[in-house]
């Protein structure tokens, strides 16, 4: 069904899913060396997911976004 909005898919996308899949691994990362009370390794996971926000953009602009044209739509 075609959204008349022109929704682009919620970011259904490889470059959305690897970006917030490296993201999560940060902030599991972080969460858990906050605990533990390892500073430098939060600041580390930070750094992180500033390189997933990188990669997303970068496979975004290599054509892997929800427009780009070698992204293949998904039936639901």
């Amino acid at each position: 069904m075609t959204n008349p909005i022109g929704d682009p898919g919620h970011g259904h996308s490889p470059a959305a899913w690897t970006a917030i899949l490296i993201m999560l691994v940060a902030v599991s990362i972080g969460t858990v060396a906050l605990y533990l009370d390892q500073i430098w390794l939060v600041w580390a996971a930070g750094g992180l997911v500033v390189v997933g926000l990188i990669v997303g953009w970068i496979l975004s602009k290599a054509g892997f976004g929800v427009n780009g044209p070698k992204y293949q739509p998904k039936g639901h």
